[in-house]
């Protein structure tokens, strides 16, 4: 047995080249530091919303009273508050501005990125870089402008006034995202569809629409969440109280309730709860479009 033990060994050694053949199970060495980022990064996540949450249930005296981090006494009179304080009005304000915003800007953008895929000509080479200059063009550089021009159009304190310019603001990413997806179609598909008789506008909606869907409802959810936590515009653009949007409202709130954290609290809960479900929604497509869109 010792003999043929030791024969054996010597057969795996010269097999290997001189060294011991090795299990054939890798082990596998823990990162240990990495984890323990992971967790820290998760709790620098999940506690700033845990305690948000729990806060909007609780109620002015025992917020003062009681741990932050506890959950004590659930109450509904913080939500019952915002909701009496016009709050469904400046909820309607914003889903007004986002959809008119939204909508138009990422039908022109579709159509924009398709003329200049497709295309190819000087014209729209230029205008695709007038796109891309919008990208560096920052928001607050432009508030005087946008000011002086809404009130010669006789727009201010409406809501057209928010949602034109951020139609405005909207497309060059949208144009850049729908026009790297589009690249990425087979041309042999607009080949045959152009052999079967189908015009541009046929081509247009019926090929490279459903084709390009991911990158649409990437712009679609990246433009919305831009809109409707929109600031600035608002704040410039608007006075009356009858056109604050959700962002405004909750400035105004933080004024009204200005000791009363929950409140406040409550109305950032209620603020995105819509933009929760839209990313349920499609948080399928906004992978597959951030990732298929520039993949090359």
């Amino acid at each position: 047995m010792a003999t043929a033990t030791l024969t054996e060994q010597r057969t795996d050694t010269v097999s290997t080249g001189g060294r011991p053949r090795r299990s054939g199970r890798a082990t596998l060495r823990p990162n240990v530091i990495g984890g323990v980022l992971s967790i820290v990064w998760l709790a620098l996540v999940i506690i700033p919303v845990y305690w948000i949450v729990i806060t909007s249930f609780k109620s002015q005296n025992v917020y003062y009273a009681t741990n932050p981090l506890v959950p004590d006494a659930p109450t509904i009179e913080n939500y019952s508050l915002v909701i009496a304080s016009d709050f469904p009005r400046y909820f309607l304000n914003s889903v007004i501005v986002t959809v008119g915003a939204v909508v138009p800007g990422v039908l022109v953008s579709f159509v924009a990125a398709y003329a200049i895929v497709r295309s190819g000509t000087r014209v729209l080479r230029f205008i695709n870089s007038l796109f891309l200059m919008g990208l560096a063009i920052p928001l607050q550089a432009t508030v005087i402008p946008v000011y002086l021009l809404i009130i010669k159009l006789g727009l201010y304190d409406t809501l057209a006034a928010i949602a034109l310019p951020s139609i405005a603001f909207s497309i060059p990413l949208a144009v850049l995202v729908l026009s790297n997806f589009i690249r990425d179609v087979p041309k042999e598909l607009f080949e045959s569809m152009r052999v079967d008789g189908a015009s541009e506008w046929g081509t247009l909606w019926h090929l490279a629409f459903p084709l390009t869907r991911p990158a649409l409802v990437t712009v679609t959810i990246y433009s919305a969440l831009g809109i409707w936590n929109g600031f600035l515009l608002p704040l410039i653009l608007t006075q009356s109280p009858d056109k604050r949007v959700l962002p405004l409202a909750l400035w105004s709130f933080q004024g009204q309730y200005s000791v009363n954290v929950p409140a406040v609290l409550a109305s950032v809960v209620l603020t995105t709860l819509p933009i929760l479900v839209l990313y349920v929604i499609g948080r399928r497509q906004l992978l597959s479009g951030l990732t298929a869109g520039f993949s090359k």
